[in-house]
């Protein structure tokens, strides 16, 4: 935290090298978060990259008042929504999405693992968007709950709620799936 904010201090003095060190720092992090969100490559990429765009360009009146990663897995779920907002069609699958790659040298240990991670993305991605982002906030953005329910403008207990109804429906799809 205290590099942060050392980096922040940096950029508002328009140190470059200071904004490709938070750039390098949390792309990764943000890109997992937005793909979560947004269950396409294309699009989390396009999010990602206009996070750190209005981040650029606002650096020299950024104020940090709490935690850099926080401020952008915020910036990031707020484009996300705005970007589902402006699809016409929300029910695009993630059929697009290439799976990562395995660490496993066992050719069929990586077919297994590539075909649970689309049956997961699928079901992630046939949940309710608030439920969504509540669920990848918590779990891939490692957001508490209170942050969340500040973010989206609802209680804590609504994210309780949404965060364990969305469990509760990917089970249920999972579950659903495997009976089959």
């Amino acid at each position: 935290m205290l590099e942060d904010k050392l980096l922040v201090l940096k950029c508002r003095r328009g140190s470059k090298d200071a904004m490709c060190r938070i750039y390098a720092k949390y792309k990764d992090y943000l890109l997992t978060l937005a793909k979560g969100l947004l269950s396409e490559q294309a699009a989390a990429e396009d999010v990602v990259h206009d996070v750190f765009v209005s981040f650029a360009r606002s650096a020299r009146q950024f104020q940090l008042t709490g935690s850099l990663k926080g401020y952008l897995a915020t910036c990031v779920s707020n484009r996300a929504r705005d970007k589902i907002r402006a699809r016409t069609r929300q029910a695009e699958a993630l059929d697009s999405v290439n799976p990562s790659i395995s660490c496993s040298d066992n050719p069929e240990q990586r077919v297994i693992e590539r075909e649970e991670l689309m049956r997961l993305r699928q079901a992630i991605s046939q949940i309710p968007y608030e439920q969504r982002e509540a669920v990848m906030l918590h779990l891939k953005g490692e957001m508490k709950f209170r942050e969340i329910a500040q973010l989206q403008g609802v209680s804590v207990s609504t994210i309780h709620g949404r965060y364990r109804y969305g469990l509760d429906k990917l089970r249920s799809l999972l579950n659903s799936e495997v009976e089959k």
